[in-house]
């Protein structure tokens, strides 16, 4: 399930929220942006954001049988890359945004977007969009694969 929750967050970034904020202008982005990265650090969001790959590890420990294991395997494999680009590079992108400051305040807040680089933002989480998503069928096949097993 917190896989499932994750390829939902990601995808509403992607389809949703990123195509939204790219229509504002530079300080309405940037402020927006700022604040609802702070909101998603919140117990609802960790959970689902480590859950889902402490979760998918146990799952695959404890899987019973060949039919099984080689789905959850993949699934962990998939967020294991999600959980790595997120910290690699989505997370540092954030950060880096919010240290800007507050946008009311700045000179030039067209340069401190064209820092922050959107396209690049979009495009790696397009792949933990996809990711995640491939992780949670994985998960959903398992399921499947164990109800034939019994």
């Amino acid at each position: 399930m917190t896989t499932g929750l994750m390829a939902g967050v990601f995808g509403l970034y992607q389809h949703t929220v990123m195509v939204g904020l790219g229509r504002t202008d530079d300080r309405t982005f940037i402020g927006a942006f700022q604040s609802m990265d702070r909101a998603i650090i919140n117990p609802w969001f960790m959970l689902s954001f480590g859950g889902a790959l402490i979760f998918t590890a146990v799952a695959a420990f404890l899987s019973p049988g060949r039919r099984i294991l080689p789905w959850v395997l993949a699934a962990l494999v998939l967020y294991i890359i999600v959980f790595a680009i997120t910290v690699a590079v989505n997370v540092p992108m954030n950060d880096a945004l919010k240290a800007a400051g507050d946008p009311a305040t700045m000179t030039d807040p067209a340069a401190v977007r064209a820092a922050f680089d959107e396209a690049r933002w979009s495009a790696f989480n397009l792949i933990r969009t996809i990711a995640t998503t491939l992780a949670f069928g994985c998960l959903c096949w398992a399921l499947v694969a164990r109800g034939e097993l019994g």
